[in-house]
């Protein structure tokens, strides 16, 4: 996969910090009208569910928004004055997919890298002006661009910052995103192009994933090395009970990169309209959750707020993330702290 012409982030020293590493600033993306009909009569809640999130993370971290150029009026409206409006051609507003994702070299040196983005195997389009989004960001930035010879989405991986990386069979084994590489092949894309040491393999998303082939931002989150928050239902009529127990079991017998096993935090969801509340977001020294705006949030507010005692609780409404197929962190890409490298 790797070209001997062609630098890779590890090669150069580069790999991608875990989420919770401090951040410069987090990219949004607006919704689009050249995806009115996804959103359709829920357009105007979508605008309203995107720019609270931008605004609650723009209490903790700056806020870039990247928006089509005729919407940017639209989107400085009802976004804070902390959050940046940067106009950019984009066909679409899920951020840590057609985004970059960042590496960082230990001495202060940020770079990203541009994988490439087919609209989750193809599923919308068009999608050429997203594909190009991690080219233009870059020059905007004045940042190195790696660019990773296959397709890859910023929800379908977690990192620990420390050498590993989680994922699902489901997504990156998917014929619809590289037909041609073997899973030693992605394996060795993730280590090059992330500075990853070891890859640990989950099975299946969630349930009710219509969109992403089984992204893992779904169904678990990084709470520290070694320590993940993973939806494992223990009601065996819950759809999501049996590939739940298997990505438990999994983790538990898989090891980090540092050869440390995992400690397993279970995730109980609520009721089926609740299902994107492990889709938080964390920036500085807080923790974004979507709700839903019944009293059924508070069980999984209390598990989240538990994971994660040191950070922040801030609830947004996320009703019409959900219906779109995500949440606050399937909007959202981090940059982390430090000087961008030429």
């Amino acid at each position: 996969m790797t070209s001997t012409a062609a630098p890779t982030p590890r090669g150069e020293g580069f790999a991608m910090p875990a989420e919770w590493s401090p951040h410069a600033a987090t990219l949004i993306a607006w919704p689009t009208h050249t995806r009115a009909a996804l959103w359709g009569a829920l357009m105007e809640s979508a605008m309203l569910e995107y720019s609270a999130v931008a605004n609650a993370i723009a209490a903790f971290e700056p806020v870039i928004m990247v928006v089509d150029p005729d919407q940017a009026g639209e989107a400085r409206r009802r976004c804070s004055a902390r959050v940046e409006i940067l106009p950019i051609p984009i066909d679409d507003s899920w951020m840590c997919d057609s985004g970059p994702i960042f590496v960082t070299d230990g001495r202060g040196g940020v770079a990203l890298v541009h994988f490439g983005f087919n609209a989750w195997g193809g599923k919308s389009s068009p999608y050429d002006r997203d594909a190009r989004m991690p080219e233009r960001l870059a020059s905007h930035l004045g940042m190195r661009r790696y660019r990773a010879p296959f397709v890859l989405e910023g929800g379908s991986i977690f990192v620990d910052g420390e050498g590993t990386v989680l994922t699902t069979e489901q997504c990156l084994l998917h014929p619809n995103r590289n037909p041609n590489l073997s899973r030693a092949a992605i394996e060795q894309g993730l280590r090059d192009y992330l500075g990853a040491e070891v890859v640990v393999w989950l099975g299946q998303g969630h349930s009710t994933d219509r969109d992403t082939d089984g992204h893992i931002d779904g169904i678990a989150q990084y709470v520290a090395p070694a320590v993940v928050l993973l939806l494992a239902p223990d009601d065996p009529r819950d759809p999501d009970h049996r590939p739940g127990r298997e990505n438990h079991d999994r983790l538990r017998s898989a090891r980090d990169a540092r050869g440390r096993a995992f400690q397993v935090i279970s995730f109980q969801p609520g009721p089926a309209e609740a299902v994107a509340q492990l889709n938080v977001y964390l920036p500085n020294g807080a923790v974004i959750v979507p709700v839903v705006g019944t009293p059924d949030d508070e069980g999984h507010v209390a598990q989240i707020r538990a994971a994660f005692p040191g950070r922040e609780l801030v609830p947004v409404l996320g009703r019409t993330l959900l219906e779109g197929g995500g949440g606050p962190h399937c909007i959202t890409q981090q940059i982390p702290v430090g000087h961008p490298v030429p």
